[in-house]
Order: C-alpha cells, then structure tokens, then sequence
C-alpha cells in the first residue's frame, strides 16, 4: 500500500527535476529571508543564484549541530512570528531547540507522515496508541496523520496509570513512542501481572531521537511478539518522517521530494558517490518555510541504497551496519 503512489514511485529523472526546482527555490527563500543564511552564504562565498544542478550543492557550507545550539533560532526565520502557527521547545542533552512551523510546515509533515504510517501497515482499521506529550509537535503530527488515514488514535500521554487504564478499555493493535516510553509500559503492566504480549499488538513504531540505531528494539520485539519499525526524529528536523522503514525492513527510505540526501566522508567534507559505501548523513530541506536547514550534518552514519526496494518504492534508501530487520 502506498499513501501517495506517485511520489513513492516516481522514477529518478522526474524525481531529480523536482527535487532540483524546489532546492532551488528552497536556498533563494533562506538566502533572502533568514539572516543566519545571508551571513552564512556570504561568508562562503557563495549564493543561490550558483547552484544550477544538484551536484551544485556542494559548493554550500554545512551546517552542524554545534550551529544550531549556538545561533538564536530567531536569526534563522525567515518571516515574522505573524506568520508561525506552532511554536515547540525540545529539550535535548546537548541544548534546547525551539522549532518554529508555518501552515505549510505542518502540512507537508503530515503528508509525510502517512506515507511513513500506510508503510507499516496502518490503515483506517487501525487502533493506534499514541504515547507522548502532545505538547511536542512531532507527537501532534503523528495524530493528525493517523486521523487523516481514518485510523483510530488513543492518546496515552505520559501517564502510566493512563497507559494501563487504556490498556484494558481498549483493544490497541499498534502503539507509537519512544522506546523508553514503551519499556515503561511493559514494566508497568508485569508490575500488575499481566504481560504485554497477552494483548493484540502487530506492529510497535519507535521514535528514535537520538539515532536512527534502537538499541531496544530486540527487547521489545520478543517482548510484545509485534513487528518493530523504527522513525527518526531528531528535535533538529522538526518531523519524525525524513526516514521510515517499510514492511520490507530493507533499510530506510527518504523522502526525497522534501530532504535531499548526501553522504560524505566522516571528518572530512567529501562526498561519497559510490554506492554501498560508508558515511555521514547529510541533508538538506526542500520545501521548509519558516526554518530551512541546508546541508544538515546528521552524524548518522549510513550507506545509500539506490535499488528499488522490495515494497515497490523507488524513493532511495539508507541502511545502517546494524540495522534489525
């Protein structure tokens, strides 16, 4: 199943125009309207207006996390707070990140997001237990991306009592958390004496922040007898969709016409071309509004994909040295 077929499996030529118009159009907006990037790019010594073709963007600086902690996110805007219609503060171990969201944002997360849910199974038979504080936008739009697939959503929050009340009113067979959230759960429930496989769960998806790597993943998988999928969600993307696992579990795709993907060489910046081959995760946003990120370095170290997957879709994906299939 696919949420939108014609993206998933669109082919390269067709994917590598769009990506190129809308990067583009991306690195105008931030150089015209954010005063992080027109410093950025100046100093560089370079300018949207360079970058004709896709290989082009290596011209640009990268941008690191350190960068991010650093620089007040209001520099980084490109539009007043007139129009931001979600404001969201994550606290990590390394800093604070304090996201900014237009409409638009928040629609193309959404998009993004059903994509990554109808690629785990998730349909509108679905009940699905959403574990998390809504007050974390990533959280909130993984709901509206459930109840656009007319999936039934249950909104655990972070309650433990909540969860077991839940547990026993309602016959869940998905859950989304993290996976400490859902070792939580499981430890919760064999305090009262029940065990978490007892129940009818098929599919657990965990919202990994600090990695695309879930070093918890066989434990809860031989905990609650239901298939694992993994989503990355560093509070730095703003989204839990950049990456998804489908039921092939084959690695991660990207969503290439919103991020558009480079490996480079680790403590080095350059780029690895060849297939199969080991580095950093680099991206870049392509339709972002309000905080555009380019030439992200991610610290996600992966290998590129570039055959077509099992399931279908042509998107490429990343693999990991350890990634549970």
């Amino acid at each position: 199943m696919y949420a939108n077929q014609q993206i998933e499996q669109l082919d390269r030529e067709s994917l590598q125009a769009l990506q190129l118009e809308r990067l583009q159009k991306q690195l105008k907006w931030a150089e015209e309207k954010s005063f992080f990037y027109q410093q950025k790019f100046a100093k560089a010594g370079v300018s949207a207006g360079d970058i004709k073709s896709l290989e082009d963007i290596r011209r640009l600086p990268f941008l690191t996390a350190n960068e991010l902690f650093q620089v007040d996110s209001l520099d980084m805007l490109t539009m007043p707070l007139s129009g931001i219609i979600r404001f969201s503060v994550v606290q990590q171990e390394n800093g604070e990140v304090t996201k900014f969201y237009t409409a638009g944002d928040v629609g193309h997360n959404v998009e993004m997001l059903t994509r990554s849910l109808v690629a785990t199974g998730i349909n509108q038979t679905s009940v699905v237990a959403l574990q998390g504080d809504m007050s974390d936008s990533r959280i909130m739009d993984i709901q509206y991306a459930l109840e656009m697939l007319g999936a039934t959503v249950v909104a655990m929050g972070t309650d433990y009592r909540q969860w077991l009340r839940m547990m026993e009113l309602i016959s869940m067979d998905t859950i989304v958390s993290s996976p400490q959230l859902i070792m939580q759960l499981i430890i919760q429930l064999q305090a009262t004496g029940k065990n978490i496989a007892d129940y009818p769960l098929t599919r657990v998806l965990c919202l990994n922040q600090q990695g695309l790597q879930n070093a918890m993943q066989r434990h809860i998988a031989d905990r609650t007898h239901a298939t694992v999928y993994n989503l990355y969600e560093p509070a730095e993307l703003g989204t839990a969709s950049m990456l998804y696992q489908c039921e092939a579990h084959k690695g991660y795709h990207i969503q290439e016409d919103y991020f558009y993907p480079e490996i480079v060489a680790f403590h080095s910046d350059q780029v690895v071309t060849e297939p199969h081959q080991m580095g950093e995760l680099v991206v870049t946003t392509l339709a972002a509004e309000a905080i555009p990120l380019i030439r992200y370095r991610t610290g996600q170290a992966v290998m590129l994909e570039t055959d077509v997957c099992d399931c279908g879709r042509t998107l490429h994906r990343v693999t990991t040295p350890f990634t549970f299939m």
